[in-house]
């Protein structure tokens, strides 16, 4: 049985290894069109590679993707978080959990996580070809027999394969994706994810590097909020907080252009009621402290300053002389800080597309197509996209784990 799978990505890779142990009689060959392979799995949680996340219950895992969630979550089942750190364990990698429940190699090096699977890739027998594009998949007639289709490569030759596994990640352009409507299949826009807010007339531009570790983010008109770690940049807003809403949110700031109106709750255990009595309660014990020089709610001091001049508040007044007026502003300095959001800023070198094949047609048990028996898809390629924090990387590890188990089985044909 000749398997190609078609892309050297971590998804890509774990189909191709899952197929060649699952069945040591199959041929399997990896093809990556540029030279290197595992690219992004390098680049990840800043060179240190976010494997997973510690969450081993798959109903609740699944509720981390804004696409896809519904069918993951019978292919977690399968194939979590648990599945994945063992698989990682029982070849000599061991991930550690930290704080907020990302996982990671305990090396802190995702170069561990590439050794890896390339070591798991030559043991298991997977054939890799580096600098080798697909530039067409053709469906062969049933009359060909076992082989199914034929591949045409970006440097002219060609190749047959029995079962194909596509790999080929994200594409920011629905051009992309040409070659595999050219098979009949549906193509969900691709729009980009995960992205930071740019807001050029910031006031707070000059804070950059300062970081809160719990704000909202509320965007006006639309129920779409999100609250996490956040932080100031020279160009505008990112940090979990913004990153994931930006993944929730994606089709809607696109259609929006990216020209939106984002509202910052900086104290969000807070309600406006309970704010505004936490502060009267404050100027009654402390009526002779400068407001500007005295930061509450733990916020760092300089973005406290920031927000009382942004509530247009007296640099020397004292809590006991405050105007009301400026008690309302610095509410709403704190509150409800609006923010004009001006355009993204793609997160680091990890980028995220929404969109990708239409999930009713393929079969999420096997990730095969449902329109070309044969062909199977896994990763970025699909319609699923999860927000930061190990989720994409899983997205991954489960559809190449499907693919490959389910490629590796022989072939009904008579």
């Amino acid at each position: 049985m000749n398997v190609v799978v078609i892309g050297g990505g971590a998804a890509g890779f774990f189909g191709a290894i899952t197929c060649a142990e699952s069945n040591p009689k199959a041929r399997v060959l990896l093809l990556e069109k540029s030279n290197k392979l595992l690219a992004k799995v390098r680049v990840s949680g800043g060179g240190r590679c976010n494997v997973t996340h510690s969450c081993f219950v798959p109903s609740v895992f699944s509720q981390h993707y804004p696409r896809g969630s519904k069918e993951l979550k019978e292919a977690l089942k399968t194939f979590g978080a648990s599945e994945t750190i063992a698989w990682f364990e029982q070849r000599g990698v061991q991930l550690k959990t930290e704080a907020d429940g990302r996982m990671f190699p305990v090396t802190n090096n995702s170069a561990t996580i590439v050794d890896c699977l390339l070591q798991a890739a030559r043991k298991a027998g997977v054939e890799i070809r580096t600098s080798t594009g697909v530039e067409k998949i053709e469906a062969l007639p049933a009359t060909a027999g076992p082989i199914r289709f034929k591949l045409v490569l970006s440097n002219g030759s060609t190749l047959q394969a029995d079962k194909v596994l596509v790999c080929t990640g994200g594409n920011p352009k629905e051009a992309g994706y040409d070659w595999l409507k050219a098979l009949g299949h549906s193509i969900q826009k691709p729009v980009p994810s995960l992205f930071t807010f740019n807001v050029p007339a910031s006031p707070l531009k000059e804070l950059q590097g300062i970081a809160v570790p719990k704000a909202r983010v509320r965007i006006a008109g639309q129920k779409l909020e999100y609250e996490g770690p956040l932080l100031i940049t020279h160009w505008g807003y990112s940090g979990p907080a913004v990153l994931k809403l930006s993944a929730w949110g994606a089709r809607i700031f696109n259609e929006q252009n990216y020209h939106f109106t984002a509202l910052i709750n900086w104290i969000p255990e807070f309600t406006e009621e309970t704010l505004r009595q936490h502060l009267q309660q404050y100027r009654q014990l402390h009526p002779k402290k400068v407001v500007a020089t005295n930061p509450l709610f733990g916020l760092p001091q300089r973005l406290w300053k920031a927000l009382t001049q942004l509530a247009e508040v007296p640099s020397a007044v004292i809590w006991g002389e405050l105007p009301a007026k400026n008690t309302n502003k610095l509410v709403e300095s704190l509150h409800r800080a609006p923010i004009e959001v001006k355009g993204k800023t793609t997160f680091k070198e990890e980028f995220v597309t929404c969109g990708g094949v239409e999930l009713s047609q393929v079969n999420m048990r096997t990730l095969e197509s449902r329109l070309q028996p044969g062909l199977y898809f896994a990763g970025e390629v699909l319609d699923i996209d999860g927000i930061t924090g190990g989720f994409n990387f899983q997205a991954a590890w489960t559809t190449g784990y499907l693919a490959g188990k389910a490629m590796a089985q022989p072939d009904q044909q008579p």
